[in-house]
């Protein structure tokens, strides 16, 4: 009896032990890292995922754990590379590395803007390099993964110009306007009339 009372509880501890590890498997690689991921990658929600981008992401399995792929290997370098760095700036500067982490001919942030895995080389863009280039660029380049976007600058007024209608010109500056000096009225000294000859007396 007592055997049956011990085995009817090492069972369900067994049980809860091996579910303990599954969750803690599940933790790694939980919010927010998946869903800063999303927001700043642009990536499709997976409703599965309740809004977050699958572990598989970054790890080898879709559950994640210690096992990091490929990407995941590129992201530890980043945190190394600035132990400082919050997530979306380690984000960022794994894509800044310009690499391609699965090694199947793509750079990972073309793989991010193409919505495939850069750490699965099962996984990769259909789209023609040059063409998937082109459009990345067009789009910004890596620069739209950038957490901290940039000061917008003041935009530089067009001004047409015969024989090149886009090159800009900066309009010329207008000097002030001085008002003329008035010279002063000079009025020349007034002379006093001569006075005419006194005669003499007429002598007696």
């Amino acid at each position: 009896m007592l055997k049956l009372s011990v085995r009817k509880l090492v069972v369900p501890m067994l049980f809860l032990a091996s579910g303990a590890a599954v969750l803690l498997e599940q933790a790694a690689a939980r919010p927010p890292y998946r869903t800063q991921m999303v927001a700043q990658f642009h990536l499709e929600m997976d409703p599965a995922q309740k809004g977050s981008t699958s572990c598989a992401y970054c790890h080898v399995g879709e559950r994640g754990g210690k096992n990091w792929n490929a990407f995941g290997d590129t992201l530890k370098r980043a945190f190394s590379a600035n132990p400082k760095a919050l997530i979306p700036e380690a984000l960022y500067g794994a894509l800044k590395f310009n690499v391609d982490s699965d090694k199947d001919g793509y750079a990972d942030a073309l793989e991010v803007f193409a919505l495939t895995l850069p750490g699965d080389a099962a996984s990769k863009p259909t789209e023609v390099l040059a063409d998937l280039q082109k459009r990345f660029d067009a789009a910004g380049g890596v620069e739209q993964y950038n957490p901290v976007k940039p000061a917008e600058k003041p935009a530089v007024p067009v001004v047409p110009v015969p024989g090149d209608m886009t090159q800009p010109v900066v309009p010329p500056v207008t000097p002030p306007v001085t008002p003329p000096v008035t010279p002063p009225v000079v009025v020349p000294p007034q002379v006093p009339p001569a006075m005419p000859p006194v005669e003499p007396p007429p002598k007696s």
